[in-house]
C-alpha cells in the first residue's frame, strides 16, 4: 500500500473531489445547514418548472412520437433552446465567477469522455422513444393525471439502483 507522504489541503481537495466524482456525488454541494421548510423554495420552482411543461406541450406523448419520427421541429426547438441558454449560463458563471445564493464559489470541473456515456445515452432514448418520458416531466405527467406513467417512474428508479448496483462491473 503506497502511503501519501505529504499532508496538505490541497492534495486533500483534489482526493476528496476525484472521489466525489467517483461516486457521483455533486462538487457544489452546499457545506451550509439551512432549516427544512427552505425546501420549499425547490418545490415553488418545481411546481413552476412542472406548469411551463404542461403548457409548452413537453409532456405530450405525441409530441415525443412527433420527435423520434422526425415529424416535427417542437421538441428540438425545446431543447435546442435549453441547451443555448444553459451553454450562456455556464459561461456567465464561468467568466464572472458567479456565486450561489448564499456566497458560495460555484466551480465547474472538466469531464472526460467514455464510451459508458454512449451506452446510457442510448438506453435512455430508447426508453424514451418506448415511454414517452423523460426524468424531467415525469412528474409533471403524473401531477397531470396520468397515472400509468408511475410505472415509468418506478422502472427508473430500479434502473438507477441496478446501475448503482453493478456500477463496477460497466464501462466506463
Amino acid at each position: 500500500m503506497i502511503q501519501n507522504t505529504i499532508e496538505s489541503p490541497e492534495i486533500e481537495e483534489i482526493i476528496n473531489t476525484d472521489t466525489r466524482h467517483t461516486d457521483a456525488m455533486c462538487t457544489n454541494e452546499s457545506a451550509l445547514q439551512h432549516p427544512w421548510w427552505y425546501n420549499f423554495k425547490y418545490m415553488a420552482v418545481g411546481i413552476i418548472f412542472g406548469i411551463v411543461f404542461i403548457k409548452a406541450e413537453i409532456i405530450s406523448w405525441f409530441r415525443i412520437q412527433e420527435m423520434f419520427q422526425l415529424t416535427s421541429f417542437h421538441m428540438y426547438g425545446v431543447i435546442g433552446t435549453a441547451v443555448v441558454v444553459g451553454l450562456i449560463s455556464i459561461q456567465l458563471i464561468k467568466r464572472l465567477n458567479i456565486k450561489s445564493i448564499y456566497g458560495e464559489k460555484i466551480t465547474i470541473d472538466n469531464k472526460e469522455f467514455n464510451k459508458g456515456q454512449i451506452y446510457g445515452g442510448l438506453i435512455f432514448g430508447l426508453g424514451w422513444a418506448i415511454t414517452g418520458a423523460c426524468p424531467g416531466p415525469l412528474f409533471a405527467q403524473i401531477g397531470n393525471g396520468f397515472g400509468v406513467i408511475a410505472i415509468t417512474l418506478l422502472s427508473a428508479i430500479a434502473g438507477t439502483w441496478v446501475y448503482g448496483k453493478f456500477r463496477d462491473k460497466l464501462p466506463h
